[in-house]
């Protein structure tokens, strides 16, 4: 047993993207004992070619936080980072001049790129870059397919993700979100057998348009999620905001409002065909509790803020019990 009284060997797969989804893998690993099994799918669609080099944000900004080398301040990033070679780049015109690359990112970009240009997968990357720290963790992409995703806005303009989240902030019109290709990918090696090998599979407080849901728009994932054990989600919304970024277009361009019970719907029960068991609400939406209890959820009630390693533990247990 835990010194928490729970078994230990536990296996838990969870389903991230992005700064959120690193907070609260990051509770999770301090939440559960070195004799569990943690397992990450995640999110690729942030994925983009730049200036030659294959960008992976949110398996990057995963890695970095679990290795303790991002930058906090920032929220992206390498800590420590000298920007050189982008102020070069710039110089040449190439790249864009408004993403910005520090030199020890650039030095996992190229790695990655040779590693490609070698023949090897992006499981087997993935896999590779987390030799070099001692994470803790499983680190799966959830395709090695190339599913990048793009944004058509309201004037008809097809723009890939980065530009429209990273240059515009999100201020123009999304109506649609693209992964092209994404119907004839199929899930990473391991995917499936993480998700339903698990004892219990979490979907992190990550965006669920951009960074989830291109994860369940991947062939097979959906089928495996049918075939999980367990599956809790926790809500990226707190008291009808978001945490962070700009999730809230994301929302409104699929129709669902920024709201802690919308997007549990959104994900939907697996006793109704959707992906959910369990819907982990904070303290400031608990009136919409008994909403989601009336149509047959199974609501919990906790504290999500996550804003030192302490509380994203705290909330981790939470979603382990």
């Amino acid at each position: 047993m835990t010194s928490s009284g729970r078994a230990a060997d536990m296996r838990v797969t969870v389903l991230a993207g992005g700064v959120g989804g690193a907070r609260f893998v990051r509770g999770l690993r301090e939440a559960l004992s070195g004799d569990d099994e943690i397992t990450l799918v995640v999110n690729t669609g942030d994925d983009l070619w730049l200036s030659g080099v294959r960008l992976q944000p949110d398996i990057d900004s995963i890695l970095y936080a679990l290795a303790g080398v991002n930058d906090t301040e920032r929220g992206w990033g390498r800590a420590g980072e000298t920007e050189r070679v982008s102020a070069e780049l710039r110089e040449w015109g190439s790249g864009w001049p408004w993403f910005t690359l520090g030199d020890l990112d650039l030095g996992t970009h190229l790695a990655r790129t040779g590693w490609l240009r070698d023949g090897l997968t992006y499981t087997q990357i993935a896999e590779r870059l987390a030799a070099r720290w001692p994470i803790g963790v499983r680190l799966l992409p959830m395709t090695d397919a190339e599913v990048d995703t793009h944004v058509v806005v309201e004037d008809g303009s097809r723009l890939h993700f980065q530009e429209w989240w990273t240059r515009h902030r999100a201020a123009l019109r999304a109506v649609e979100f693209q992964n092209e290709g994404i119907q004839d990918a199929g899930p990473a090696p391991g995917v499936v057998e993480a998700i339903e090998g698990a004892d219990v599979v979490l979907i992190a407080p990550s965006n669920p348009v951009v960074s989830i849901g291109p994860i369940l728009a991947v062939p097979g994932i959906r089928e495996a999620l049918a075939n999980a054990r367990r599956v809790v989600g926790v809500s990226p919304i707190i008291g009808g905001r978001v945490v962070r970024g700009m999730a809230d277009a994301c929302l409104s361009a699929i129709g669902v409002e920024t709201a802690a019970d919308a997007v549990a719907r959104h994900y939907g029960r697996r006793a109704d065909g959707g992906v959910l068991d369990t819907w982990m609400l904070a303290e400031e939406d608990a009136t919409l509790a008994a909403g989601l209890r009336d149509e047959g959820w199974d609501v919990r009630v906790e504290p999500l803020w996550m804003s030192d390693l302490e509380r994203s533990a705290a909330l981790a247990r939470a979603a382990l019990a």
